[in-house]
């Protein structure tokens, strides 16, 4: 029985991986699609920082080929969904400040969704604007770890221009300013090889502290956002003693 339940145990966990991979993988698709239309149908990456960008990313978390050619033909051929950028912004359990992004095809259905998650878990969507002005918008790259020690990937952020950069375990984060994201992680990727991934972020400027009971809530309010097909991106404050979220996702 033991065999049994530990093999059920890893289908389980290997299905919430098929299905966080294939939620991935759809962002992506409509981010590659929006990013052809806004660029007035270009799909050369050469002449659509947004599509090059976007293609990008998707190799980072590779993304088939296929998946990728689908989601330039949808963007070019002027069919299928017409997506819309909107901004939401609000406050989830303990005072912390949220903000989603998302791309709907139908504003009325993300904005009741996003309203109903805010309010089920202890939070409330507010006005645009209203937690904002607590973040900055910054270039963030990332690579592996297999770019190179992190002496090596700071010699090469600073002499990219960079900001800031933090290594650890899994990778190296590397913060820039919003404008120069583009001249950064081209002076990068000429040094470290393709990032896994180069997005403009909301980043706090401050952290909210957050008890267990409250922390508890806000994990599921953040999990109802990022389970939404029109959210593509969730920011947020809060600060989380080690301890707590150890407890919290034993």
């Amino acid at each position: 029985m033991a065999g049994h339940s530990k093999f059920k145990n890893i289908m389980h966990k290997k299905g919430r991986a098929d299905a966080a991979r294939s939620k991935l993988f759809s962002r992506l698709s409509k981010e590659i699609t929006v990013a052809v239309k806004m660029g007035g149908g270009t799909t050369d990456p050469d002449m659509n920082p947004r599509l090059r960008l976007a293609i990008q990313n998707a190799k980072g978390q590779s993304m088939p080929k296929d998946n990728i050619q689908r989601a330039i033909n949808k963007g070019s051929g002027g069919d299928g969904e017409d997506y819309k950028e909107m901004r939401y912004e609000g406050y989830g359990p303990g005072g912390v400040a949220v903000i989603v992004e998302a791309l709907t095809d139908n504003l009325n259905r993300s904005a009741s969704n996003i309203r109903a998650a805010f309010s089920k878990n202890g939070g409330s969507l507010g006005e645009t604007g209203s937690v904002s002005f607590m973040f900055d918008r910054v270039g963030e790259i990332v690579f592996s770890k297999e770019a190179g020690s992190a002496d090596d990937v700071m010699e090469a952020a600073i002499e990219a221009g960079a900001e800031d950069i933090t290594s650890d375990e899994e990778g190296h984060t590397i913060i820039c300013a919003f404008e120069d994201i583009g001249q950064v992680s081209s002076a990068l990727e000429a040094v470290l090889g393709e990032p896994e991934s180069v997005n403009v972020i909301w980043r706090p400027q401050n952290q909210t502290p957050v008890d267990e009971d409250k922390a508890s809530t806000l994990l599921k309010l953040l999990d109802a956002l990022d389970e939404d097909d029109d959210v593509q991106n969730v920011y947020s404050n809060e600060d989380i003693d080690e301890a707590v979220m150890e407890k919290l996702s034993a």
